[in-house]
Formats: C-alpha cells, structure tokens, sequence
C-alpha cells in the first residue's frame, strides 16, 4: 500500500494537480499495519524501520506539496490510519467515522505523524489519545478541530467533491504559499517522522512490543512488563 500510495503521490505532483483526495473503499478508512506481520518478521526492527520510513516519504511529500490535500473518512481509521487522514490539510469524515491510535496497547511508540496530532489538538488531547487509546467519533473530532466538515454517510461523497471542487477553482499559488507558511509555523515534521520511525522499530523489538502483538493475536489482554526501555 505506501508503495501504491507513493505512486500515486507522485503522478499527482507530476500532472500539478491542485487539489489530493485520500480516500478508501469498503468498511475502513485504515487500520494501519498487518500486525501479523509483525509478528512473522525474523527482524522486525529492520522490517519496521524500512517500512515506516517509507510512509515518511509519502507522508512529507503530501505536507510539502503544492496541492491541497483533502482525506475523507468513510469508517474506522485507526492506528497509523488516523495520523494518515491528519496528514490531510483539511478532513472530513462521515458521521459514523471513528478514529483511534491503539499503538500502546500493543506495546509500540506511534508512527505516521501521530505526534504531529499536537499541533491540531493540543499536548494533552494528543497525549489522552496515544496514551488511553480512546476512539473518538466524527462529532467529537470536529469539535476537537481535527475534522473541518462532518457528512451524513450517504453524503460523504458529494460533500467532498464539492469541497474540492470549491478548492480547485481557487487560486493554486496562493493556497499553497498559505498552506506552506501554516506548515512552517512550528517544528519541521521531518525531525518528528523521523524519531517516530526509529522509536516503532525499536518498540516493536522490545519485550513489550513482541508481547503487545503476541497477545493482539491471541485475543487475549497483554502482560507487559514494568521496562522503561
């Protein structure tokens, strides 16, 4: 999928599109990484640390672009799916929309962005999420900030075109110089990606990171251990 997604990206920024939509079919939005995957990897630090990286790429490549990027959500985005949507300019979700992180729960730092969520909620809206793992629904995360429009289900779609086509009848140079002066406000999230890759493939390795997804598959509440490292 980040190689699709990155392929994708790239034909866009090739034809100079003025506006990017991320969207999904079927029940979900995303839910983030195959964590039995994760489990079948012999070094799944590396596996991580390459994979994750590669996300980066497309996620930076999404927050420097000159177009607009607009997600909609259309079910559950949880995991590295909610920092993914966030990446997005604006958001619109529908009204039966969730989003949640759930790294901790399986032992892992977060990943995608996931600490760029600071900057739409605040240090302890952020700090609730990766930390207790609760899902907010689309109403809530409107009224968070972190959703610009929420749609009745059966208007996701024609909510978001027309929001795109209001976007791409705009200006495009003056959007993106708008859209790069709000980006650069604070911290540049290449720093920020790039701790967050190395801290998930680390986490995944460790004692609780394995247990985390050990007990995600077996459907059963983790023992992690009482390790500060």
């Amino acid at each position: 999928m980040v190689a699709d997604l990155s392929d994708a990206v790239g034909r866009a920024h090739e034809q100079h599109v003025r506006v990017i939509v991320l969207k999904a079919e079927g029940r979900y939005f995303s839910v983030g990484g195959d964590i039995a995957r994760f489990a079948a990897e012999r070094d799944v630090e590396a596996y991580l640390s390459d994979l994750v990286r590669g996300l980066n790429r497309v996620l930076l490549s999404l927050m420097q672009s000159d177009a607009i990027v607009v997600a909609a959500v259309q079910g559950p985005a949880a995991g590295g799916g909610l920092p993914l949507a966030a990446t997005a300019d604006i958001v619109v979700a529908a009204r039966s929309a969730t989003l949640s992180l759930g790294y901790s729960r399986l032992g892992l730092t977060i990943d995608a962005g996931a600490s760029l969520l600071t900057r739409s909620l605040g240090l302890h809206q952020a700090l609730r999420l990766a930390l207790l793992n609760d899902r907010v629904s689309a109403d809530e995360a409107l009224s968070l900030g972190l959703v610009a429009r929420v749609f009745e289900d059966t208007e996701l779609t024609l909510g978001t075109e027309a929001l795109v086509d209001r976007l791409a009848r705009g200006p495009m140079a003056t959007q993106a110089r708008i859209k790069t002066l709000v980006r650069s406000a604070d911290q540049a999230p290449k720093a920020v990606l790039e701790a967050e890759a190395t801290a998930i493939a680390r986490a995944a390795h460790s004692v609780d990171g394995r247990e985390g997804v050990r007990a995600f598959l077996d459907k059963r509440a983790p023992e992690f251990s009482s390790e500060t490292s």
